[in-house]
């Protein structure tokens, strides 16, 4: 798009001077400078307006060796804009741009790698909105073709954080390549939307405490949760099993989600039995986290849900997001 913005400068510099130098050598009016500027570089071989001085001949041929070129290189380019896509990718850059634009309380996703496209699925799967930022071309492209919002370039820039919406989302998750890159959008997040939750990806269990430090609410490493899922197949196949069947079924999305109750909720100051969330068909209560950080597994129908306290549900996410609305419209 730049490219195609100094094409057209360059060309209208070409006419303004052209029309100036008419003006100035000549004394032609305004449409008679204009018209004689455009026949000159347009090489169509009409006569001359008005016979032209020995300096009006002099710009004349400065015009034509200049104009010329700029206008023939300025129409390839141009031709070349449209027919290699550019003005295409341009257009549905900007396009992308005006929906991220739109979005509120949503997810970034720094890195659309081995990690990340997990976490991206995982976001469709649930139906959230996100955007990724990705650098790669091959995962640009992939992006493209699932049409998910997202914005080419380097997570640790500010100005790539903002056009992702870093000011308006709820939470980013950076899984890039190296611990140094995660710790520096970690750093440059948290500046620009202290609010936000980040989560981070570390390799190196050494570099967890510094991602901490720079502001990460959770770090995660791979190797660890790789370790401890093997040591899990070992010991206990059958948990292992459900649970994959709870991620990987394509029919029903089961998960574990969270319920926050917060002042505006209807279900503040209620029993959990006066909720009606227990009888809800495909949601189980897991645990009641209260005050404190405290859990309570399986906790019983008489708990009263105060402000603060958050339920963990599992079940099929459709009903839990459903349950969510419904809290959100009664409220």
């Amino acid at each position: 798009m730049n490219k195609a913005v100094l094409i057209c400068c360059s060309l209208l510099l070409v006419f303004s001077s052209g029309i100036a130098g008419y003006m100035a050598l000549e004394g032609w009016t305004l449409l008679d400078s204009l018209y004689m500027t455009v026949i000159t570089i347009a090489s169509v071989g009409f006569m001359e307006v008005h016979p032209l001085s020995e300096n009006g001949r002099i710009f004349t041929i400065f015009l034509i060796l200049g104009g010329t070129g700029i206008l023939v290189y300025g129409v390839s380019a141009l031709i070349a804009f449209i027919i290699g896509g550019e003005l295409t990718d341009a257009l549905r850059r900007r396009k992308m741009q005006k929906r991220i634009d739109a979005m509120r309380g949503h997810f970034i996703i720094c890195g659309a790698g081995r990690t990340g496209k997990y976490i991206i699925e995982e976001m469709r799967k649930t139906h959230r909105n996100h955007v990724v930022i990705e650098r790669e071309v091959e995962n640009i492209k992939s992006l493209a073709e699932q049409n998910i919002s997202h914005v080419r370039g380097d997570a640790t820039h500010n100005s790539v954080l903002q056009a992702a919406g870093i000011e308006r989302a709820q939470g980013l998750v950076t899984a890039l390549h190296s611990d140094a890159e995660n710790l520096l959008v970690v750093f440059t997040a948290k500046r620009l939307n202290p609010a936000i939750r980040v989560i981070s990806k570390a390799v190196e269990e050494e570099s967890e405490q510094k991602i901490r430090m720079a502001g990460a609410d959770s770090v995660v490493m791979p190797n660890f949760i790789g370790g401890l899922r093997m040591a899990s197949e070992l010991i206990r196949p059958s948990v292992v099993t459900f649970l994959d069947i709870m991620l990987r079924s394509q029919e029903n999305t089961i998960r574990v989600d969270e319920l926050a109750i917060d002042n505006s909720s209807p279900h503040r100051d209620k029993t959990l039995k006066a909720t009606g969330i227990l009888s809800l068909q495909g949601i189980t209560v897991v645990a009641l986290k209260g005050a404190g950080d405290k859990y309570t597994f399986n906790p019983p129908a008489s708990a009263v849900l105060k402000s603060g306290d958050v339920l963990v549900l599992m079940g099929n996410i459709s009903d839990i997001n459903r349950l969510k609305t419904d809290c959100v419209a009664t409220s």
